[in-house]
């Protein structure tokens, strides 16, 4: 990763955390599942159509601290974690060598943002594998992760209860009203407003049997976990591939038809919706003004298009640059932190309203997730359709997240329902 500033600039000059991480990779035969390969309950996952990283254990972990610079501080204690670090990697292809998976809180002033470095690294893209091992100070041989096979077998849990969490649908619907109100008024332009739901387990939950089922279940998708984080999300906020970034956003949803004809109906009537197209065009504006700044040329799609998943529709735009500097992907992520499409518009005034309005802290919902390598390439998505796994003092379960973009036509009674559509995906991977 380069040790330049991110946009926000640096918080600390870089100076190596763990100068013993010695990271080695090795191309390997195809090794199949990926997912079948993970021997923790607690893995650390990037998938899409079967292909991306998965990872175990820990030689390192960088918790960042909240406040207004956790950006700058994000980049400055990954560079010196690289900085610190001996690599041998005769590949340097995208995920190879040094790799650190992270999560990071939707607001900046909440505590909670994480990247680890595990201690094995297995990923395939493009006919190609690799594993890749990672050590610390004292650290024992590893050996070969691959020849050794799963150490905890698979653990499916039962969901014993279900509860509302912060707010219970009438309230939302109520502070859904205010934020129609407000805009109406015209104190900003849209807002994107979520609430959760606890599930109460009868055991904790093995993240591998709820990241199988996602994956097999919405493959379009990509299936991420990291420390406990773990969802499916259609929407790539950034992928950083030497110079070459893309981005996806997305908004505005509709379900998906009983058949064909259903269908197209309903994908047709989301194209014409001047309320989701409005909440769309917030969206994709944002990612593009964001990126631009970064980039020494970009392109985007002149209008949406649709994007079917397994269960709903979105309106969707493809972004494309090329980056005039060389920023981490890490670092880009953070640069388009929140877009429309998770915050709202104008950003500033519409996080306040997030605060002032859900009532709770969203914690890694709608925040970045994904990996970053240590010469910067990655690949971030935006946490939604996920739940923050817990064992509390009422036991072991998941915490779901789910939200809608709010605009002055929209209706509570519709926006609650689409929430609920969303928890479906996390509320049947549980069940």
């Amino acid at each position: 990763m380069s040790a330049r500033a991110p946009a926000t600039g640096p918080a600390t000059a870089p100076r190596p955390v763990d100068s013993g991480l010695v990271a080695r990779t090795r191309e390997i035969p195809d090794p199949g599942d990926l997912l079948a390969r993970l021997p923790d309950p607690a893995p650390l996952i990037w998938l899409h159509h079967g292909d991306g990283l998965v990872g175990w254990g820990e030689a390192a972990r960088v918790a960042v601290p909240p406040g207004d610079d956790r950006d700058a501080a994000a980049h400055d204690l990954l560079a010196a974690t690289v900085a610190g670090a001996r690599v041998d990697d005769p590949l340097r292809l995208p995920g190879t060598g040094l790799v650190a998976f992270g999560a990071l809180t939707f607001d900046r002033r909440a505590a909670g943002s994480v990247l680890v470095v595990p201690r094995v690294v297995l990923g395939r893209r493009d006919g190609r594998a690799w594993l890749t091992t990672i050590t610390g100070p004292g650290d024992p041989d590893p050996g070969d992760p691959l020849t050794e096979g799963p150490t905890a077998p698979l653990r499916p849990t039962t969901v014993a209860g279900w509860r509302d969490g912060t707010l219970p649908p009438e309230e939302w619907g109520r502070r859904v009203a205010r934020a129609v109100r407000a805009m109406r008024g015209g104190a900003y332009d849209k807002v994107v407003l979520a609430r959760d739901l606890y599930a109460r387990t009868t055991e904790p939950i093995d993240a591998r049997v709820v990241a199988g089922r996602l994956a097999e279940r919405y493959p379009d998708c990509y299936t991420y976990a990291c420390d406990g984080l773990i969802g499916a999300t259609p929407e790539l906020l950034i992928r950083r591939f030497g110079r070459r970034l893309s981005s996806l956003v997305l908004a505005g949803s509709a379900p998906r038809g009983a058949d064909t004809a259903e269908d197209d109906a309903l994908g047709a009537e989301l194209m014409s919706s001047a309320k989701n197209v409005e909440e769309h065009g917030y969206a994709a504006e944002s990612a593009r003004a964001s990126l631009a700044p970064l980039c020494a040329s970009i392109t985007c799609d002149d209008t949406p298009f649709l994007l079917k998943v397994a269960n709903i529709q979105h309106l969707a735009t493809r972004i494309a640059g090329e980056l005039a500097d060389d920023l981490s992907s890490l670092d880009v992520a953070a640069a388009l932190h929140p877009t429309a499409a998770v915050g709202g518009t104008p950003t500033d005034v519409a996080v306040q309203a997030i605060r002032d309005l859900e009532g709770m802290d969203r914690g890694r919902y709608a925040g970045p997730v994904g990996w970053v390598d240590g010469r910067g390439n990655g690949e971030w998505g935006i946490a939604l359709r996920g739940a923050q796994l817990v064992d509390g003092p009422d036991g072991p379960g998941a915490r779901l997240f789910a939200g809608a973009g709010i605009v002055a036509g929209s209706d509570p009674a519709t926006e609650l329902a689409e929430v609920d559509m969303k928890f479906r995906v996390v509320r049947n991977a549980l069940d």
